[in-house]
């Protein structure tokens, strides 16, 4: 079954690309719709598939999923770890 989530932060290719390699490992292909606002990811979700994981790894790359309530310092945090992963996501565009 194909899920998807509404996602802050993902701004651009650079920010797509980093999902898509941060997540493919553990989530299989995960597809990124950046003409909507707020973005939305797709993945195939079977039988094992861990939500909060995946809430998790998006976290951490600073791209958290639209429902998610945080606070000041944490909304700060996960938009300066966006700026990074964008970064990081355009260099590999690059390679």
């Amino acid at each position: 079954m194909v899920r998807k989530f509404k996602v802050l932060n993902i701004k651009c290719e650079g920010c797509a690309g980093t999902v898509k390699k941060a997540l493919k490992d553990e989530f299989g292909e995960v597809e990124v719709n950046l003409e909507v606002e707020p973005r939305v990811i797709s993945l195939q979700a079977n039988e094992n598939f861990d939500e909060a994981s995946l809430r998790s790894k998006m976290k951490k790359l600073g791209y958290p999923f639209e429902d998610e309530v945080l606070g000041t310092f944490e909304e700060v945090g996960t938009k300066a770890k966006s700026f990074v992963s964008c970064a990081i996501g355009k260099m590999d565009q690059k390679l």
